[in-house]
C-alpha cells in the first residue's frame, strides 16, 4: 500500500514538472474574463496558443513559445489560453486539438490558423507576416475590425451612423431592464457567420426604428452573465423586451432582413403606445386640447339619474375600449352628461337623437359627423371606420365657429340623488278663518 502511494506521488510530481506553465514569462495568460478587452478590443496583433497543461506537444512547444513572446515584445502580443480549463473560450474558436495556434489580425472576428513551424523563429516569422498584412491594409485605407457591434452609447446614437447600442453585463440592467422603452436585443458571437450576415440589416433597422424601438447587441461569448440569464445557446438569438414588464422577453421569430425587423418593431411600438384616456368634458381647456387632434370624439351620456353609476360606467368602458382599439390614430376622447353642454350640443345637433349620442369633431375644419347607429363597440367601430375613409355624413357646425364650453363639476363616480324636497310647515295656517260664503 505504501509503495502504491509513493508511486502516485511520483507520478503527480512528474506531471506537474512537465505541465505547461507560462507564469512569470512574456506570454500573456488569457481567460474568458479578459479575452475581449485584451485581444478583441485592442489594436494589437495577437498570436495565441490554445493548449492543455497535460498535452505532450504543448509541453514541447512551451519553451519556443516563451522565446517568441520575448522576441516579439512590443511588436506582436503573444498569448496563451488554457483551453482545458476554459472550454467555452476554446469552443468559441473551434479548438478541437492541442496545441491550436490562431493569429488575430485586422479582423479579430475571423482569426486565421497558424500553419507554420513550431519553433521560435517560425512563430516570429508568422507573427511578423500578420503584422505586415495589417500595416499594408491600413496604408491602403483599411482599418481594424473588432467584435463591437454597437455605438457603446446609451443615447442610441452611434458614430458612423450606427444606432445599435452596445450592451454588456455591466450596463444591460440599467439601459434595458430599467428603461421604459421597448428593446430588440441581438445576442451574437464575433465568429458567427449568421451574425455577420445579420449585422448590416441590424444597423439599418436600428436607424429606421430610432425613437420607436431601441436596438442593442450583446456579445454573448464575453458577457456570459446576461447571456446565461436568458439561456442563450445559439447565435444570433434575438429577444424583444417590451416597454413595460421586461421579465419575460419574447423570442423574435420573424425574418432577418432590415424590412422584416422594422415591420416587427413598428408593430410592437404601436402595441406599446399608451391608449388615450377618455376624459369628462368639464371645461374649455379639455375641449381645446381635444380639438388639436385630427378628430375629437365626444359622447353625450344620459343623466346620472337615468343611467345610474353602473350604466354610466358601461358607456365609458365602451368608449375606452374604442380608444384602446384606435390608439394609433390621432383621436381625442371626451364625454359629457346630456344637457350639460348645451351650446356644444346645439352646434352638432345632438338634441334630436337622444342620449347616449356620439359625434366626431374636426375643430380645424369646423365639421362634425354624428353616430347614426347603435352606441356599442360594433356600432362605433363601423362608424369610425366610415369616418376615417370619408364615408358617412359630414356636416358643418352650426354658427360656423366653435362653441364656448361651460365649466361643470366633475362626476364623483357615484349614483345620482334626487334633490331633497323642502318641508312646508302648515301649522300656522287656520283653515277655519276663511270668510263664510253666501249660499245660493
Amino acid at each position: 500500500m505504501e509503495v502504491a502511494k509513493v508511486c502516485l506521488l511520483l507520478a503527480a510530481f512528474a506531471c506537474s514538472a512537465y505541465a505547461v506553465d507560462y507564469a512569470g514569462t512574456d506570454v500573456i495568460d488569457l481567460t474568458p474574463s479578459n479575452f475581449q478587452s485584451r485581444v478583441i478590443d485592442s489594436d494589437y496583433i495577437w498570436i495565441i496558443e490554445f493548449y492543455a497543461p497535460w498535452c505532450g506537444h504543448c509541453q514541447s512547444l512551451a519553451p519556443e513559445w516563451k522565446k517568441a513572446a520575448t522576441a516579439l515584445k512590443g511588436i506582436v502580443k503573444v498569448g496563451a489560453v488554457n483551453a482545458d480549463e476554459h472550454k467555452s473560450l476554446g469552443g468559441q474558436y473551434g479548438v478541437r486539438g492541442f496545441p491550436t495556434i490562431k493569429v488575430f489580425g485586422a479582423n479579430k472576428n475571423s482569426p486565421s490558423d497558424y500553419q507554420g513551424q513550431r519553433t521560435a523563429s517560425g512563430i516570429i516569422q508568422g507573427a511578423l507576416d500578420a503584422a505586415r498584412q495589417v500595416a499594408n491594409g491600413r496604408l491602403s485605407g483599411g482599418g481594424r475590425s473588432g467584435s463591437s457591434r454597437g455605438s457603446g452609447s446609451g443615447s442610441g446614437s452611434g458614430s458612423g451612423g450606427n444606432d445599435v447600442i452596445e450592451l454588456t453585463d455591466s450596463n444591460f440592467d440599467e439601459l434595458v431592464m430599467q428603461s421604459g422603452d421597448p428593446w430588440l436585443v441581438e445576442f451574437f458571437a464575433p465568429w458567427c457567420g449568421h451574425c455577420k450576415s445579420l449585422e448590416p440589416h441590424w444597423k439599418s433597422a436600428a436607424t429606421d426604428l430610432k425613437g420607436k424601438v431601441k436596438l442593442g447587441a450583446l456579445d454573448a461569448t464575453v458577457h456570459t452573465s446576461v447571456a446565461g440569464r436568458y439561456g442563450i445557446q445559439g447565435f444570433p438569438t434575438i429577444k424583444f423586451f417590451p416597454a413595460g414588464d421586461k421579465s419575460s422577453p419574447e423570442d423574435y421569430q420573424s425574418g432577418r432582413t432590415a424590412a422584416d425587423i422594422v415591420a416587427f418593431g413598428e408593430q410592437k411600438a404601436l402595441e406599446s403606445v399608451e391608449p388615450p384616456k377618455v376624459e369628462q368634458l368639464v371645461g374649455q381647456e379639455a375641449f381645446d386640447e381635444c380639438g388639436q387632434k385630427q378628430l375629437c370624439t365626444i359622447a353625450f351620456l344620459p343623466h346620472i339619474l337615468d343611467s345610474g353609476a353602473a350604466g354610466r360606467n358601461e358607456y365609458i368602458a365602451t368608449l375606452q375600449a374604442m380608444a384602446d382599439k384606435y390608439k394609433s390614430r390621432p383621436f381625442g376622447w371626451l364625454w359629457s352628461e346630456g344637457a350639460g353642454q348645451m351650446k356644444l350640443e346645439e352646434s352638432v345637433d345632438v338634441g334630436g337623437f337622444g342620449y347616449p349620442a356620439l359625434v366626431t369633431v374636426s375643430a380645424k375644419k369646423l365639421k362634425y359627423s354624428p353616430l347614426r347607429g347603435a352606441f356599442s363597440k360594433s356600432g362605433i367601430t363601423e362608424f369610425l371606420q366610415g369616418v376615417t375613409i370619408g364615408r358617412g355624413s359630414t356636416l358643418a357646425m352650426r354658427g360656423s365657429e366653435l362653441p364656448k364650453i361651460s365649466t361643470v363639476e366633475a362626476w364623483d363616480g357615484k349614483d345620482g340623488a334626487l334633490p331633497e324636497e323642502e318641508d312646508i310647515d302648515l301649522s300656522d295656517i287656520d283653515l277655519d278663518d276663511e270668510p263664510a260664503k253666501d249660499e245660493l
